[in-house]
């Protein structure tokens, strides 16, 4: 681990699954890179790998959505974290979710919240790949459960 990365593991960040319908197909990631960005117009950035299958559908697929998990759900954040492609259909298996109305993407049930997106931005960042999203709805809140956090490398509830 590079000391620049240790350093920036310190930074407690919130959990997120990313989806979107690809077609027949359902892909996801894991993020702790999600954040907002404006509240007027509301407006979020997700920071993705630039080498990701993810983010080349979602420079194809403007509509996605982001289910914050909740500190129950490391589980469910270990899945869409592993490699590969496998479907976020299987990945979802078990898990309360359905599909979010405005982009038919997946989202996860049982988290601290939910969002519909649509990409209104792209920037390119070093290795990485900024998303500047508008939200298009806000599918659930729910301030009950503890939200996960990822910190120094493992998922943690607050």
């Amino acid at each position: 681990m590079s000391e620049f990365t240790e350093a920036m593991a310190q930074l407690a960040a919130g959990v997120a699954v990313i989806t979107v319908r690809d077609g027949r197909d359902d892909l996801g990631v894991t993020v702790s890179a999600l954040m907002s960005v404006s509240v007027d117009p509301p407006l979020v950035l997700a920071s993705l790998g630039s080498r990701g299958y993810l983010t080349e559908v979602l420079l194809r697929q403007d509509r996605w959505a982001a289910s914050l998990l909740s500190a129950g759900q490391a589980a469910i954040a270990s899945r869409f974290a592993t490699s590969g492609r496998p479907s976020a259909r299987h990945l979802v298996a078990g898990a309360p979710h359905h599909r979010g109305p405005r982009t038919e993407a997946l989202v996860v049930e049982g988290g601290v919240a939910a969002l519909e997106l649509e990409t209104s931005q792209v920037v390119p960042a070093g290795d990485h790949t900024l998303f500047v999203a508008r939200v298009l709805t806000v599918d659930y809140v729910d301030p009950t459960p503890l939200p996960l956090v990822r910190l120094r490398g493992r998922y943690r509830p607050v």
